[in-house]
């Protein structure tokens, strides 16, 4: 397959599945038939139809259930099936939700939805009620009704998102703003790194640390000892972490990350993946000497083939050019915090997780 952006699948999102199941659900409790496959709209008007896995019906509820299939984007809850279970609520309630099996509760301030509510998104909430509402109308009967989300195997799936740092228990979110999942997107990892910072500041986390990857993120706890709920996964995103605090500062940050990606955004580069910004050699070469590199040292550095290569050179004569990295990333990150008041340290660590330069 031709993996051109353009050229990859989009998806459905959890919250397009679990309005869908409603809405057929809904129909099915209000005497009719289920809708299969049913069809919704999206908030921007797209109008996309779902087969059925899961039809079910009893006295007082209908329950259908939709197979997400999230394209050809990695998301952890690709073919997990979204249930929806559908009840008459109490005159004058409207739409209500609760949390069936495999949907997290939340227990911490700072997120769009209030601790003691089950964690599906106001995005999903708005496309349930709208499918809901519509079929309510057609059918002549007020729009009062109680819906059960629940994902069979989702507390599993959660151990693999960011739930369990944000205080979401027992199983996944339900998520999505237009109800498509567009493949590689950095929209759903940024959107975590401001939950992560909004719950952070609701909290009141005063030292949180960003990080490139796990192993600077071991490296962090074991130099810092924070707890879980202080710990940001930056991965690439640094402009994403640092443009966020900037308008929701918490009082320290600390950056963790390798020496490759550390020494690119002491480069300026916002964005740390491979193929968006590369090291500039020339540069470790020049800090190198500002460390007190002699020429030799740096023309060999210059033409080194990776910038772990570099580090190894600078370490054997004795050179900090780890510690000026740090630096490095360390101006950059102020210049584009712009003067938010957010004390930072960097911390730069090597492929095996030793931290060999720190501000």
């Amino acid at each position: 397959m031709d993996d051109k952006p353009e050229n990859l699948r989009k998806g459905w999102t959890t919250g397009a599945c679990a309005a869908a199941a409603a809405k057929a659900a809904c129909r099915a409790l209000l005497g009719g038939a289920f809708d299969d496959p049913v069809t919704i709209t999206l908030p921007k008007g797209q109008r996309p139809s779902f087969a059925l896995e899961l039809k079910e019906k009893g006295a007082d509820f209908a329950r259908a259930g939709v197979r997400k299939n999230a394209g050809d984007d990695p998301d952890v809850t690709h073919n997990a099936l979204i249930v929806a279970t559908v009840r008459r609520g109490a005159a004058g309630t409207g739409v209500t939700f609760t949390a069936g099996e495999g949907v997290g509760m939340v227990t911490k301030p700072g997120l769009p939805i209030e601790p003691g509510e089950p964690a599906i998104n106001p995005g999903p909430r708005g496309m349930i009620r709208d499918a809901i509402a519509g079929v309510a109308a057609a059918l002549n009967n007020p729009c009062d009704f109680e819906v059960e989300i629940s994902v069979p195997g989702g507390e599993k799936l959660a151990a693999a998102t960011w739930n369990p740092r944000l205080g979401i228990v027992g199983g996944i979110s339900i998520l999505g703003t237009t109800g498509i999942v567009v493949p590689y997107s950095c929209s759903a990892w940024i959107h975590s790194i401001r939950s992560g910072i909004d719950v952070a500041r609701a909290t009141n986390v005063a030292h949180i640390a960003g990080c490139t990857g796990s192993t600077s993120e071991r490296g962090v706890r074991e130099l810092l000892g924070l707890p879980e709920d202080a710990l940001i996964d930056m991965g690439d995103f640094a402009g994403g972490m640092l443009k966020y605090l900037r308008d929701h500062p918490v009082p320290r940050l600390t950056i963790g990350g390798g020496f490759a990606k550390l020494t690119k955004l002491g480069q300026g580069a916002m964005d740390l993946h491979s193929g968006r910004s590369q090291v500039d050699m020339a540069k470790l070469a020049q800090w190198a000497a500002d460390a007190g590199a002699d020429e030799a040292l740096c023309a060999v550095i210059r033409s080194a083939n990776t910038a772990a290569h570099a580090l190894s050179l600078a370490s054997e004569s004795g050179v900090p050019l780890a510690d000026a990295v740090a630096m490095a990333a360390k101006r950059v990150a102020l210049d584009v915090l712009d003067g938010a008041p957010v004390q930072i340290e960097v911390a730069v660590f090597d492929r095996e997780g030793k931290l060999v330069g720190r501000t």
